[in-house]
């Protein structure tokens, strides 16, 4: 994952953009909640005249912020239902 988008997903879910950290059993579901709710508000990737623009070019369209949010969130979700124990990790080389 590209730092840009891990600094917006975690800044959409109140976490600190730090080289490692973790969300707990505890926090997932209100963090799930968060993200969902920064999808929801998020502009479109590409508004009709870019997206006709793409297609006439024949170059794929842009991603956007809810596409990329889905992997998170599907974890998130699911891990959520494993347990007290349950936590997801993630360690990058620096801050971002």
């Amino acid at each position: 994952m590209y730092a840009e988008t891990a600094r917006a997903l975690l800044q959409a879910m109140g976490k600190e953009c730090t080289a490692r950290g973790v969300f707990l059993q505890p926090e997932m579901l209100s963090a799930a909640l968060a993200l969902r709710a920064a999808i929801k508000t998020a502009a479109p990737a590409a508004d009709d005249e870019e997206e006709a623009e793409c297609r006439r070019e024949k170059k794929p369209l842009p991603i956007s912020f809810g596409q990329r949010a889905w992997p998170l969130l599907d974890a998130l979700e699911r891990t959520a239902k494993a347990g007290p124990e349950a936590s997801i990790l993630w360690e990058a080389t620096s801050d971002f």
